[in-house]
This record gives structure tokens, sequence and C-alpha cells, in this order.
């Protein structure tokens, strides 16, 4: 298994990434296009979206291939593959999810630049925009079934999501990075060091399997007032808690209800090792700290220093290592606690 969060290879950028070739991608696979390309938001990948022609239409996005351009240098051809095998057995499952499509029996294609893509359906949906009880259980019970699939089988090339794959090998980055000032380089490390030290009894005898784990609410989508998990980029080994906290991420009694009304749902159609919960303040700590890497990491590309202006100045490392300071204390208090359920 890669162990590296962010590859093996130097990243490289893909600013340049142009219509002609996206063009060039999808027809040499044998489809017909229009020439209408229109790019999509996202970060850390370059995804498009291109109408077809000479397809059978049932509704508007029949129209319509969703190109995804993977990062160079991040994930490898095996490792991609793995997101694809996983996104393939929920389908199979009758899980609510988008699987590419296969072509030639393959799924992961490169262009002659050498950068990975992949081909995908288009399929319309809306924003999760009010997290109702009814939504919340239907949200339980896909989550519940999306990992007894991932239970199937093993994903042999993805990142484990542990302390040192998105703790220390972050912190590491960050502490190599540029951006953070001298004035606050020991008090950062301290501070993380602490915490990914206190934290490690909690992931005693905790069960790792193929989980989405990036579930945040933009990742949700409604169709027909049915949630479905789009985005599995980064799927990851982890614990099955990476995704349910995402889904109620607060802290205060209506959060905790939420989430309450959530695992009831899950455990209607799955097990559920509650011990996983006192892992929630660690998670969140990690997302902090991968957060920041990620960012550092990115940031000679120009559409991270648009996104995060402030990065690397004192008003950002300042909130960083007070919001780092208040974790370690959430996260002693988890360590003190008796079960909350």
């Amino acid at each position: 298994m890669t162990t590296c969060v962010w590859g093996n290879e130097n990243t490289e950028y893909f600013n340049h990434l142009s219509p002609e070739t996206v063009l060039n991608s999808i027809e040499s696979l044998g489809f017909s296009t229009t020439g209408r390309v229109m790019q999509l938001g996202s970060m850390e990948n370059r995804v498009f979206e291109v109408e077809v022609d000479d397809v059978e239409i049932n509704n508007v996005s029949d129209q319509f291939r969703i190109l995804k351009f993977y990062r160079p240098g991040r994930w490898t051809k095996a490792q991609i593959q793995d997101e694809h095998d996983f996104l393939f057995d929920l389908v199979e499952n009758d899980i609510h999810a988008i699987a590419p499509l296969k072509i030639d029996g393959e799924t992961v294609f490169e262009t002659k630049e050498g950068l990975f893509f992949t081909i995908f359906p288009k399929k319309g949906g809306r924003a999760c925009d009010e997290w109702n009880d009814e939504l919340l259980g239907q949200m339980g019970r896909l989550l519940a079934r999306l990992h007894n699939t991932g239970l199937m089988r093993k994903a042999e090339n993805r990142l484990k999501l542990d302390l040192n794959t998105f703790g220390a090998q972050n912190l590491e980055l960050i502490l190599q990075s540029k951006y953070l000032p001298d004035e606050y380089r020991s008090q950062y490390e301290s501070t993380c060091r602490d915490l990914l030290a206190i934290s490690k009894p909690l992931f005693e005898n905790i069960n790792y399997q193929r989980i989405h784990g990036d579930c945040h609410h933009g990742n949700i989508v409604l169709n027909n007032n049915n949630p479905f998990l789009i985005d599995f980029d980064d799927m990851s080994i982890g614990p099955r808690v990476q995704d349910i906290w995402m889904i109620t991420p607060g802290r205060d009694d209506y959060s905790l209800r939420q989430k309450d009304v959530l695992l009831d749902a899950y455990c209607s159609m799955s097990d559920f090792d509650f011990r996983e919960i006192k892992l929630i303040e660690v998670l969140r700590s990690l997302r902090i700290i991968h957060f920041t890497a990620w960012i550092g990491h990115r940031y000679e590309d120009q559409s991270f220093k648009r996104t995060f202006p402030t990065y690397g100045s004192q008003q950002y490392w300042e909130k960083e290592l007070f919001d780092l300071r208040e974790q370690v204390g959430y996260i002693q208090d988890a360590l003190n606690q008796t079960m909350p359920y």
C-alpha cells in the first residue's frame, strides 16, 4: 500500500488543460461530440461537462458526459482503480452512487500528455440544504449499506486514515513549507505532536475498511428526494465513523440529536462499533492538519491563491493554533469520558 498522502511523485500543475485536449480525449474513445465543453468546479482535479452526439436521450442529462482529469502525481493508476472498483461494488449492490463508464472493460484512460482521466455519466440532483429526520434516516441507512459493501473487498493501494498518514506525514510537510513563518514553527509542531500523542490510545483495536472518506454535505446530492454520494476521490481505508461525523459535525445538542437519528437508522442496517464515537475529535483534528498541508502543497497553483488569499499570514496561523489547541482539549475530554452511547 502506498503510504504517502500526496503520492510518490512531485505533483505537476495542469492549469493549461485546454478544451481541445478534453475533446480529443473523449473522442479518442469513440464518442462523437458537439464541441460544447464546460469546466465544472473542482480544486484538486479538473472536471468538464461535454455534450455528446448520437446517444439515446431519455432526459437532458443523457446528452452529456463528465470527464474527470486526475491531478498528476497524486494517485497511481492502481489507486484510481480502487476508487472505481468501490463505485462498481456500490452500484452492483443497488446503492446510490455514480460509477464511471467502461469502455472495452477499462475505466482509467491516459492522454498523450500523461494525464489519467475517466468518464462518468451525468446525473441530475440538488444540494441537501435541510437535514430533517426523514433525510437523516435515509442517509444513515445509505451509509450502513455503503459500509457493508466496503467490507466486501480490500483496497490494497488506498491510503489508511490514521495518525501517521494524515497526521505525522502532513505535519512534516507543513514544517518544511515556506508558508509557515519561523515564529510559529515550534508552537505549531509541539501542538500537533501533543495532539497526535494523546490520540494514540483511541485507535487501539479499531477496525479499518473502505469508506467514502470525504462525506461532507457538498458531496451529497438529492435525486428524487433520495440522497446519493459523489466524489470518491478521497476514498480511504478508515473507521466507519469518519463518514458519519461529517454529516452531523456540530457539538451542540441539536447536532447530537441529529447524530442519534442518523445512528439509529444506521444500526437498523448494520453493526456499528460505538467506541469509534471517541475518534470524532481526533478525525476532526486530522482534517484540520490535512487541509492546511493540502493548501500549502498546492499553493503555487493560482486557483489556490485566489481561493485562500490569507494562507500563510499571521491571521491564518493564529487561528490554526487556536483551533488545534482547542482540539487537544476535546480529545482529552474524550479520553476521560465513559462511553457516550
